[in-house]
């Protein structure tokens, strides 16, 4: 555990080689945690897999805490973490609400970033929060969007990251854990592209903080200066080579974010993947992802190491 003040204490491993291309796990949610299956894409005998739990989620402490958590206490923890391990330089791998911590994290840190591997890429803009949450991927599952606003009053289900938000901070265990469970249960739903419409059925603990932490970065829209705020600053990564694989299909991130990086960051090699969704357990993905970082074992001489 590392103890980034304010509260807070972070879960974080390492695996792999000690003297290992270093290598930064960034999870998803916000507030998914990591889990033992993110190592995978690793040669251990070549990669020093670094991995923590963001505030508040996973076996990091206070659990569901939103009190200082914001993506810019995230940005210092990852170089808290960074300077406490002796990193000048490392791969940072993410997907989802990792990947935007990721370019968050380049963009303010550009010297230490060697490599971005991404994944189904998300920009925290209003765009992208309005197709999730505002009725477009409700168009392609019109049931699970009507079960995903059921909880709500009629005149509160145009705004529904707002109405959850009074929920989830209801203050009322009972019915943050109710309303988590629904809100978890529509992204985990479209997550994969073999989905049959079932959400899943995770610890509610888990659940709880998921929901929370995700639905307060969106209320705030990541504190990100203004709406675009990546692409805006997208010179500040320009130089940093990389990978962006994206699932064709992707109903919680559509690839039209992927590309708009793409053609901003031309360093950043875009896969589209056919067949695929978000998740990153799709296979496609993952093999995809395994073949760059096998690649990057063999031949890390590009990126300076």
């Amino acid at each position: 555990m590392i103890d980034v003040g304010d509260g807070h204490r972070l879960y974080m491993e390492q695996c792999g080689s000690p003297g290992g291309i270093p290598v930064l796990v960034l999870h998803g949610g916000p507030g998914g945690g990591c889990s033992p299956a993110m190592r995978r894409y690793f040669n251990p005998r070549a990669f020093r897999v670094v991995l923590f739990d963001q505030r508040g989620c996973g076996r990091s402490k206070p659990n569901a805490s939103v009190a200082h958590n914001t993506t810019w206490h995230l940005v210092s923890d990852i170089e808290r973490i960074r300077e406490e391990l002796g990193i000048d330089r490392w791969i940072v791998f993410g997907g989802s609400w990792g990947a935007t911590l990721g370019l968050v994290y380049a963009a303010k840190h550009p010297d230490r970033v060697a490599y971005l591997a991404l994944r189904g890429v998300f920009l925290m803009t209003r765009r992208e929060l309005g197709w999730f949450y505002g009725g477009g991927a409700g168009a392609f599952w019109p049931e699970l969007w009507e079960r995903f606003l059921a909880p709500l009053p009629p005149d509160e289900r145009d705004d529904p990251i707002t109405a959850y938000s009074r929920r989830l901070f209801s203050g009322d265990l009972a019915v943050e854990t109710n309303f988590a469970r629904s809100w978890a249960a529509w992204e985990y739903a479209l997550a994969s592209i073999e989905s049959e419409g079932r959400g899943g059925d995770a610890p509610s603990d888990y659940t709880r903080a998921f929901a929370r932490l995700e639905n307060h970065y969106f209320v705030n829209r990541g504190w990100l200066e203004e709406d675009d705020w990546i692409l805006k600053n997208a010179n500040l990564i320009a130089d940093i080579p990389g990978i962006i694989v994206q699932g064709r299909f992707d109903m919680v991130c559509p690839p039209r974010s992927a590309a708009d990086l793409g053609r901003a960051c031309p360093r950043l090699s875009l896969r589209i993947i056919p067949g695929a969704g978000h998740a990153l357990s799709e296979p496609g993905i993952g093999a995809e992802l395994l073949r760059d970082m096998d690649r990057l074992a063999s031949n890390p001489g590009p990126i300076g190491f």
